[in-house]
């Protein structure tokens, strides 16, 4: 028994330690914090955890590529293969040049340009809920933790740190994730079927018009997928190597997986499954110090999902009164007639491509049948096909898991974007399967098949992309980007019921709500002139048999403020969006946003010096 693999495993002394430390943060992350301190935590040391993981997940991977990278250089351009950088950059390109760079998924990714906000200007993790021009400098006075995971914030903030805050910063975030997933993607296919196989999986993803249309966005399905993918590929070469850079390269990339989006956690399971199968054959537990500690940079995230527990709104149940619990088989049935609507639905109404939706489902079922073959002969398998089988497991858990989710929709306009990672199965897949056919005429043949989709779907779909018309969220924060665009001066403030769209602009916000209940601060204001102009978005819906506008619940400030309306657009047939300018407000018909009285100015120094203190703290006790 002292011989065996797991006596051999078990006694080794920096597992039991990691057994400890993986227990002392389950304590932490999960019992002994309560949830009122669980995000003030998250808030304060969020940002400097996630760093810590990646700088980590950067030195593990320089110490496991520095030969191979080092030889490279030695060769010179010898050592790149032209032919596949070409097909990569012109995939990307096809992607990116037919979309309108934008905010896609509004509420998403302009919550996660927040965090990504406040990690910049002040390394905490919060997303701006009050904000204000002071005198040219904009400044985050209040927030609240959102509950979006923190990777795609934090290398949003890192490239705010390197270029300067830009909110069009997440689409060149995005642009750059582009190139390398399809980078990866021709890795893994090269590595499974050869050179060819690469440029297959490019093709199929540059036909893709929902990979374009996240591309182009400023939201984090695309880091999801890449971060899938290169897990993938750092557990293959794990696999492969059995070495410690290797080892901490893997799982510091599992870590940053699990913080890309809610349900990528399930990941982790085969990545362990993958650890534990090679330790069992090398008699011998692999775990660097690093990896020691990792469970501790992991704490956050367990803090951070008490979000769900305080707030009830979290789950977005409220959105689907129908619905009584995210999750649940009952929703299969429907959910999966949703998603063959999604992947075979018309262009013009999915961004879907019908050569990877075909391929992808037949070779699936191809797939899962290997992979039950696979299982009885892992030991044989090259170190590619054994990960592949592994995270198998994982794609199919991830699927599973959106078909019971109460908005597990993918043919909704919001909900698309979560069928990605089926996506990159669908792929990883057809090239899986092309191996059980080596002769290079199949691969040429699916290739043109590729080819031909992108030329007579893909890219007619993009470059129409009539599928990004139905959302108005998108199409009315792209109106008001346009609006902050057209303005000379920032020095304005708005009173938009979403409020956190231009505070991220850096353009002083509230909402009407607040104006309610703070008349006097907009009185005050208003007659100090303390903003070049005050304006208002509200939005109308169209009857249309009487033509009768009504506006949206919550948009209205009431009879006392008289507005002049300065911008509006029809942006969808039966909407009319408007932007106006607030003149005056009044009270039982009355003007009190005007200067009643005129004052005489003080002739001492001191006298003004004061007065004009005490004017400042009323100001800034009064902005919105």
């Amino acid at each position: 028994m002292n011989g065996s693999p797991v006596a051999s495993i078990l006694s080794n002394r920096r597992l039991w330690l990691f057994v400890g430390v993986a227990a002392l943060s389950v304590v932490l992350g999960f019992f002994a914090i309560p949830n009122a301190a669980a995000l003030k935590i998250v808030t304060s040391t969020g940002y400097w955890f996630v760093l810590a993981a990646f700088v980590i997940f950067v030195n593990a991977l320089w110490r496991s590529f520095r030969e191979e990278i080092l030889r490279a250089g030695d060769r010179g351009l010898r050592s790149v293969d032209l032919a596949s950088v070409a097909v990569v950059g012109l995939g990307g390109t096809v992607l990116l040049v037919h979309e309108a760079f934008g905010f896609k998924i509004v509420m998403d990714e302009i919550m996660l340009l927040g965090s990504s906000m406040s990690m910049h200007f002040s390394r905490t993790v919060l997303v701006p809920i009050r904000g204000n021009d002071i005198q040219g400098a904009f400044v985050i006075m209040d927030g609240m933790m959102d509950k979006r995971p923190l990777f795609f914030p934090f290398l949003e903030s890192v490239v705010h740190d390197i270029t300067g805050y830009r909110p069009a910063n997440a689409f060149i975030l995005n642009g750059l994730l582009t190139f390398i997933f399809l980078g990866l993607v021709n890795a893994f296919g090269r590595l499974v079927a050869g050179r060819p196989a690469g440029w297959l999986g490019v093709a199929l993803f540059a036909g893709l018009p929902l990979l374009g249309q996240n591309a182009t966005s400023g939201g984090f399905d695309l880091l999801n997928i890449l971060m899938i993918l290169a897990t993938l590929l750092l557990c293959a070469r794990f696999i492969a190597r059995r070495d410690l850079p290797s080892f901490t390269a893997l799982c510091y990339s599992a870590l940053l997986m699990a913080q890309v989006r809610y349900e990528s956690p399930i990941f982790l399971v085969p990545v362990v499954a993958a650890i534990l199968w090679v330790w069992v054959l090398e008699g011998r537990a692999i775990l660097s110090w690093q990896v020691v500690i990792a469970p501790l940079l992991m704490v956050h995230c367990a803090l951070h999902n008490r979000i769900f527990a305080i707030r009830d709104t979290a789950w977005q149940l409220q959105s689907k009164p129908e619905f009584s619990k995210p999750f649940s088989p009952d929703n299969i049935p429907n959910n999966l007639a949703h998603a063959i609507s999604f992947f075979f639905g018309k262009p013009t109404d999915q961004p879907n491509s019908y050569v990877l939706s075909a391929l992808g489902c037949v070779a699936i079922v191809f797939m899962l049948l290997l992979v039950y073959k696979r299982l009885r002969t892992l030991t044989t398998e090259s170190p590619i096909s054994v990960a592949t089988v592994f995270f198998t497991f994982g794609f199919a858990a991830q699927f599973g898991l959106m078909m019971c989710y109460f908005w597990g929709t993918f043919d909704d306009p919001v909900i698309r974007r979560l069928s990605l990672p089926t996506h990159l199965w669908m792929v990883l897949a057809v090239l899986v399967v092309l191996q059980q056919f080596p002769r290079p005429a199949v691969v040429r043949t699916l290739l043109a098949v590729a080819v031909l989709g992108i030329l007579t779907q893909g890219v007619p779909s993009m470059a129409a992309h009539a599928y990004n018309q139905e959302y108005l969220a998108g199409l009315e924060t792209a109106w008001r980007r346009q609006f902050i665009a057209d303005q000379p001066r920032k020095d304005y403030l708005v009173i938009d019921n979403d409020s956190i769209l231009w505070l991220t602009h850096e353009v002083s916000a509230t909402t009407v709500e607040q104006v309610h209940l703070r008349r006097d601060s907009m009185v005050f204001h208003l007659r100090n002139h303390t903003f070049s102009n005050v304006y208002v978005f509200q939005r109308f819906d169209i009857n249309p048999d009487t033509g009768k506008m009504t506006m949206r619940d919550g948009d209205d400030l009431g009879p006392d403020y008289v507005l002049e309306p300065v911008r509006e657009e029809r942006l969808l047939t039966l909407t009319l969006s408007r932007i106006s300018r607030v003149k005056e407000l009044r009270e039982g018909g009355k003007v009190v946003s005007e200067a009643t009285e005129d004052h005489v100015v003080p002739k001492s120094k001191a006298e003004i010096e004061k007065a004009r203190a005490a004017y400042l703290e009323n100001f800034l006790k009064e902005l919105p």
